[in-house]
């Protein structure tokens, strides 16, 4: 009876993990699709179907890539977008002829 409990907790742990995991890759798609879909939107002038359509592919192709990824891998991709963010803003600021 003890095996079957710890093997029901075992798998509610790794299942827990899995669903977190899932739910921050989303997390992190959706926000890289949204800001590219702002700025594609800045830039074109399009309409809310294509700046939805934007923001739903770059989310999928973004869970797509990040497949395999673990914990680190999609940490260390969210720092470098938001280090990128940082210097597009700072470029933004500075910009000559602004």
């Amino acid at each position: 009876m003890a095996n079957i409990i710890s093997n029901v907790q075992e798998r509610f742990k790794t299942t827990t993990n899995a669903m977190c995991l899932l739910a921050f890759k989303a997390l992190s798609g959706a926000v890289l699709g949204l800001t590219l879909a702002l700025i594609f939107e800045e830039i074109i002038q399009y309409g809310v179907l294509s700046f939805v359509l934007v923001t739903v592919v770059v989310t999928a192709c973004t869970l797509k890539i990040a497949k395999s990824w673990s914990w680190t891998h999609i940490l260390i991709f969210d720092l470098i977008c938001v280090l990128i963010g940082l210097l597009l803003r700072m470029y933004i600021l500075i910009a000559p002829g602004a």
